[in-house]
């Protein structure tokens, strides 16, 4: 997939028909700086979070959550 977009702690890819892929990463900023030291399993955490509240929330407010399973990637980005 072609990465259309690197911030600090998350990239944004092309995932194809219109589709974006969200990838949070373990990078850990404050105040506009980005740390040394990754905290293990953050993106993990944060993605699961995410998840949760958007799925908690549907019925009440639709979001941009397609799915947050790696076999819904392209193989290239597995």
């Amino acid at each position: 997939m072609k990465e259309v977009h690197a911030g600090k702690v998350r990239h944004l890819f092309d995932a194809g028909d219109g589709r974006l892929a969200m990838v949070a990463t373990d990078r850990l900023s404050a105040f506009d700086v980005v740390m040394a030291e990754p905290v293990p399993n953050k993106g993990r955490v944060l993605t699961a979070m995410s998840a949760f509240w958007f799925r908690e929330l549907s019925d009440i407010i639709g979001n941009h959550l397609i799915s947050t399973d790696l076999d819904a990637l392209p193989a290239s980005a597995q």
